[in-house]
This record gives C-alpha cells, sequence and structure tokens, in this order.
C-alpha cells in the first residue's frame, strides 16, 4: 500500500477578508458623507431664505438704511408702525459697526411656518446687543414680524 500524504486545504489569505472589510468599511463611510451632505442641504433649504431675510434686515440696520428694513417687515408690523416712526425710533438708537446671525430656527407646525433668529448686534460703543427677530413666511416671502 503506497503512502499518499493528506490532503490540507489551502491557507485561507486574510489579505482577501482585509480587502472586503476595507471596501464594506469605504461604502459605510462614504454613505454616511452623502447623508450628512443630504441632510445639511435639506436644512439649508429650509432655512437659507430666512438667514437672508434677516441677513438683509440686520445689514439695512447697521448701514441705517431704515427704508429697507422696514420692507422687510410683515403687514402687521406696518399696519402698526409707520416708516417714518420706524426710522425716527431707529435712528434714536446707538451707532452699530456689525452684527452676527448667531442662531436661526424655522418651525412649520400644521402649515403655519414661522421661526426667529437671534442676532447679536455690535455698538460703536458699549456692550453687544442681542436681539430676536421673530419670522413668519408673508405671501411666499420671510419677513420680520411680532
Amino acid at each position: 500500500m503506497a503512502y499518499e500524504p493528506a490532503m490540507v486545504p489551502p491557507k485561507k489569505s486574510r489579505r482577501t477578508l482585509f480587502i472586503v472589510l476595507g471596501v464594506v468599511l469605504a461604502l459605510c463611510c462614504s454613505g454616511g458623507v452623502v447623508g450628512g451632505f443630504v441632510l445639511y442641504r435639506v436644512a439649508q433649504d429650509a432655512t437659507g431664505p430666512a438667514r437672508a431675510t434677516v441677513d438683509t434686515f440686520a445689514g439695512a440696520i447697521v448701514a441705517r438704511d431704515y427704508p429697507a428694513a422696514y420692507r422687510l417687515f410683515c403687514a402687521d408690523v406696518r399696519d402698526r408702525l409707520g416708516e417714518a416712526d420706524f426710522a425716527r425710533q431707529q435712528s434714536a438708537q446707538p451707532e452699530l459697526t456689525g452684527y452676527e446671525i448667531v442662531g436661526l430656527n424655522v418651525t412649520n407646525n400644521n402649515g403655519r411656518v414661522r421661526g426667529s433668529a437671534n442676532v447679536r448686534f455690535t455698538p460703536r460703543d458699549g456692550v453687544a446687543v442681542n436681539q430676536v427677530l421673530p419670522l413668519v413666511k408673508e405671501d411666499g416671502d420671510w419677513r420680520i414680524c411680532d
């Protein structure tokens, strides 16, 4: 009887395992990046127009362009406060040198779209002042309203 060596199965390469794990990890990471980007874009689409309104309003206040700021008020505010009165009130305030939008929130509650922005105004002299600007969507545009 001839002696035949026992067949030893070939060793599985760990290299293949590492390649498979690497591909799975790359797919998971890229999925997370894509998902994060999509979430960021959705948030930007929801808050971008509101932020633009707040940015324009705050910029007009700092530039003392009160007619431009006044145009961004909702109809309720414009009905209660005339443009000349608004300009007179704002002119009596300390001069501002800048602003920063430090927070913005937009909600949709049963189709009623509202929001608020927290803006930090920087006066020429003195301490920065935080102001909350209520926002409403009126005729498709964001307006400053209270």
